[in-house]
């Protein structure tokens, strides 16, 4: 069942996505967690998601976090999307048939992202995609787990079920 909280939380998201293509990025405080490595990887994500990776670090923050590989991962978690950059359609077609056709959004997010199974393919694929390209970039090996494993159903670690409450999991 779609609850109100729900639909309030992605209409606000996705007013939110439009506003930060404008707003310009505190690539300072991003500096403070990442080192130069990390930063330019931080770099090459899209806007919207360099202001959501900020967002979710400072959440984290805010409820008393300091551990440097989770608040690394706050930042680049979803910087596997650089591989395939999600468009607005692809964002929304895989968020409604996750939630109305989960059967076929899973078979859909398999192969390539192209077509129709573009928005599903990146949304189930950008956790390892973003995982490989963190570890490439020096990203600690719990920091890379962090990555790959923030839209695992079941957290088993409260750190990594801190990251997925913040994302808005």
């Amino acid at each position: 069942m779609v609850t109100w909280r729900r639909a309030w939380y992605r209409s606000a998201q996705f007013f939110t996505t439009l506003w930060t293509s404008w707003r310009p990025v505190d690539i300072a405080y991003a500096a403070r967690h990442l080192d130069h490595e990390l930063l330019r990887l931080f770099q090459r994500m899209a806007r919207a998601e360099q202001h959501h990776g900020i967002a979710v670090c400072r959440t984290l923050e805010a409820q008393g976090h300091t551990d440097p590989d989770l608040l690394i991962a706050a930042l680049l978690h979803d910087v596997g999307k650089i591989k395939a950059p999600p468009r607005l359609w692809d964002r929304v077609g895989a968020v409604l048939g996750e939630r109305f056709a989960p059967q076929w959004a899973a078979r859909w997010s398999r192969g390539e992202p192209r077509g129709l199974r573009r928005g599903f393919v990146i949304r189930r694929q950008h956790p390892a995609w973003g995982a490989a390209l963190a570890g490439q970039a020096g990203a600690s090996p719990r920091a890379v787990d962090f990555i790959r494993r923030h839209h695992d159903p079941v957290a088993d670690d409260k750190a990594l079920a801190a990251l997925q409450a913040a994302d808005g999991k």
